[in-house]
């Protein structure tokens, strides 16, 4: 791992890092912050799946977590979003997105399955090297994301079981074999088996779930501003999802909030705060 920058915050360090990823064929980037507490001890670390458009630096430089991490002592662990620098067709897509956004899981369809590989490279490669590295709690870990990043941290957390203690999300897309985004990226990264899509779909996950997952809960917040809200992110399809198995959620509606970061830097002291609850344990 490189080191890439690193800035004094709040008491703790943020850094910006770099790997030769053997999973995805490419480097990728990471941003991680460590709170004074990481000084003395190993800490818990939340994970943050930032959406489409964003990199490693977006939820640092924007959500302006680090304030209460540093109190929770908590380390914050952001991903970048894609692969970068595989010159393929459609690799750096704009809003109008699916293939080239990572997407949070492994493509298994051509060109994209050999780099397009985010799940396996979170899950395999960059968290235990980032625990290790930074001698961390991996048995304490927790995942949040938004929109793109928010249906990776839920799917992620309902496919494997027990990796992770906590889950929440901001607007995330939580129903994508229902939505635009979600058909156009699944058809290129998965095929058009729509049997394979609902492995990767958070409402069918929490469908086919025995007993509640997250007995503890699970946070969700949208804003009602969100213009992606009606077409695109259907959270009203994953809290049905979570009524039928019992799965506890706390979804909050917000008027006047939309889909950007003046959005999670509203909320996100209540997303710390409820990761924190079931990782000092």
């Amino acid at each position: 791992m490189n080191l890439l920058s690193e800035h004094g915050c709040f008491g703790g360090v943020q850094g910006f890092h770099a790997h030769d990823s053997v999973v995805v064929g490419l480097p990728m980037r990471f941003s991680l912050f460590l709170p004074p507490q990481a000084r003395a001890g190993r800490v818990p670390l939340l994970v943050y799946l930032a959406g489409l458009t964003c990199t490693e630096e977006t939820f640092p430089m924007k959500a302006g977590a680090q304030r209460l991490a540093s109190e929770l002592g908590l380390a914050l662990l952001a991903p970048d979003t894609s692969p970068r620098g595989a010159k393929l067709p459609g690799e750096a897509d704009s809003w109008d997105f699916g293939v080239g956004a990572g997407f949070w899981l492994d493509a298994t369809q051509e060109p994209w399955s050999r780099h397009w590989r985010m799940a396996s490279w979170l899950l395999d490669e960059l968290l235990p090297h980032v625990t290790r590295g930074f001698d961390l709690d991996g048995d304490r870990v927790g995942i949040f994301g938004h929109s793109m990043g928010g249906h990776g941290a839920l799917t992620l957390a309902l496919r494997h079981p027990g990796r992770f203690r906590s889950v929440s999300a901001f607007a995330p897309i939580a129903a994508p074999m229902r939505c635009p985004w979600g058909v156009k990226a699944f058809s290129g990264y998965l095929g058009e088996d729509r049997g394979q899509w609902r492995a990767h779909d958070a409402s069918e996950l929490m469908r086919a779930q025995t007993e509640a997952p997250f007995p503890d809960g699970i946070l969700i917040d949208q804003g009602l501003a969100d213009k992606f809200l009606a077409e695109q992110l259907h959270p009203e399809a994953f809290e049905a999802a979570c009524e039928a198995v019992g799965q506890p959620l706390t979804l909050r509606r917000h008027a006047g909030y939309d889909h950007g970061y003046y959005f999670i830097a509203s909320f996100v002291d209540d997303h710390l705060r409820h990761h924190a609850r079931a990782l000092e344990r």
